[in-house]
């Protein structure tokens, strides 16, 4: 018996698409706008430099903390009554941070932006599972969801700098008022309302275990990249690790958990998350990297290191936007491994970056692999979606979601580590600089950048030259590191999705059971 052919979107669900369109343009905004206006809130609101951290960090830390809590949230109040409640909320504490007259106010409503942005996502992707029924559609949907959250990366901060030449800080929080406030208006007229009927009531307990093993874990990370190995972030990862052992047994046991397990246990969703994690991780590593070339090897400053980062990002826009075309005609596992293998290829190029000739390399190395990788997360989220039940949909976009942020907090951390090592390993300091600025040039280019002014120009000139040669020597080896990760990534993808068909043609029949009489009967 053949299975019915799910329905098709019309014209209203592309405009729900549109209107979806809208918070994951300013999610990616919102996270990167801050660095640039940092500055001048600082002065402007005597923040210190612990304060100073907090505040570019504790948006990211609460939206990455929450997801999971908000994911099942949606699942089980509705979707789009937890989107328009996280839209309202965010609307109003970009207001607050726009006019906070002190830096402690700004840094509460910048807490406040994290918990309701921890909503806009999940509730965002399981929407459109829901808006779209056919595998087709719903790829499409979500390459273009991709390349809109990628534009918003790419021109946000763009946007940003054009606001701070012309207005005071606060005016780069206000973007995202007027797109939240169409969202708001147009939402409940376009977009569908699902919730899980049969949800039980919302474990607190869980929530808490949840955020104690989140958070942890995700300022260890980061503290790990700013300040190396110290007691601090370690323990932080520790009790991090130990409440996250706490909250999967206790899922474990829950009739009703707050994060299905089960899913995992779906060939797909498994490795198509644990791809999203790879390509996220080492993207992040080679993206930090990239900026820190451009800017301490070849002296290029902020702004045009920035603008050296967009055409990779454009390319991963316009992957989004292919790969669904691709996976109608070819196996969507293919389409996302071989993309990872081709990635791959072009990081073996990566090994050969020198501190002469690296620039443009590292530039089309970016936009290539971003333009063969990045199907791995519009496709790879749409199919953790799709293979989700539909009950499940928001809890399965706030783990996509969790694996693309973690995965890149987590690629800064363990590939800036390791290019860190290699540049401690190899930089050699010339005889005679005092030992105090020798601890700093030896510890990170950035330290022999600002330490070589202060020596006389012959000392200055061969600890620049040997630190960039260090510092090129830990780029290499993350290459070798991205090529490793990849290809056992993509192949992993192409063996535990040979089973799911091209989008719009039916699934093949089982195989065949050797047991089975001869001429007996088969059922599709």
């Amino acid at each position: 018996m053949t299975a019915e052919a799910p329905p098709k979107a019309g014209r209203a669900a592309w405009i729900g698409l549109a209107v979806l369109a809208l918070p994951t343009f300013i999610i990616a905004v919102d996270l990167f706008v801050l660095l640039l206006a940092l500055p001048a809130l600082a002065g402007d609101l005597g923040a210190n430099s612990v304060q100073q951290l907090w505040a570019s960090d504790i948006y990211g830390f609460l939206l990455a903390g929450f997801l999971i809590s908000m994911g099942t949230l949606g699942d089980r109040i509705g979707r789009r009554k937890l989107l328009m409640i996280g839209g309202a909320l965010f609307t109003v504490g970009s207001v607050l941070t726009a006019f906070a007259p002190t830096i402690e106010l700004l840094l509460l409503a910048r807490a406040a932006l994290g918990i309701a942005g921890a909503t806009l996502m999940p509730s965002t992707i399981g929407l459109i599972g829901a808006l779209f029924a056919d595998p087709r559609q719903r790829a499409t949907a979500f390459g273009i969801w991709g390349g809109v959250y990628t534009l918003g990366a790419s021109f946000g901060p763009a946007l940003g700098g054009l606001l701070l030449e012309h207005f005071w800080w606060g005016s780069v929080f206000l973007v995202a008022v007027p797109f939240l406030v169409v969202m708001l208006v147009l939402g409940p007229k376009y977009l569908p309302e699902f919730s899980n009927p049969n949800a039980g009531k919302i474990d607190y307990v869980s929530v808490g275990l949840s955020l104690l093993a989140l958070l942890p874990i995700i300022y260890g990370i980061k503290e790990l990249v700013r300040t190396g190995w110290e007691p601090v972030p370690v323990l932080a990862l520790v009790v991090g690790l130990v409440f996250a052992v706490l909250f999967v047994r206790r899922q474990n046991r829950l009739a009703e958990p707050l994060l299905d397990l089960k899913l995992f246990k779906n060939g797909v969703i498994s490795a198509t998350l644990t791809n999203s994690l790879i390509f996220s991780g080492v993207g992040g590593g080679l993206m930090l990297l990239m900026l820190l070339y451009f800017q301490l090897v070849r002296g290029f400053s902020p702004l045009e290191a920035a603008l050296l980062m967009i055409p990779g990002m454009l390319a991963g826009a316009v992957g989004m936007q292919v790969a669904p075309k691709l996976a109608a005609r070819y196996r969507p596992g293919n389409v996302i491994g071989v993309g990872v293998l081709l990635a791959a290829l072009v990081y073996v190029a990566m090994t050969q970056v020198s501190v002469e000739n690296g620039t443009w390399l590292l530039v089309t190395g970016f936009v290539l692999a971003s333009l063969f990788g990045t199907a791995s997360v519009g496709l790879g989220t749409g199919l953790v979606v799709g293979n989700a039940p539909p009950e499940k949909m928001g809890s399965a976009g706030s783990l996509a979601q969790l694996c693309l942020e973690f995965g890149g907090t987590l690629g800064l951390a363990l590939l800036g580590t390791v290019a860190t090592a290699v540049y401690r390993g190899t930089v050699d300091v010339p005889g005679g600089v005092p030992a105090d600025q020798a601890a700093v040039a030896g510890d990170s280019l950035a330290g022999a950048a600002v330490t070589a002014p202060d020596l006389p120009v012959d000392q200055a000139g061969a600890l620049l030259a040997s630190a960039q040669n260090a510092f090129v020597n830990g780029v290499q080896v993350m290459a070798i590191i991205g090529v490793v990760l990849y290809v056992l990534s993509g192949l992993l993808v192409i063996s535990k999705l040979r089973n799911v068909p091209p989008f719009g043609q039916a699934a093949p029949p089982p195989e065949p059971d050797p047991a089975a009489p001869v001429g007996a009967e088969k059922v599709a």
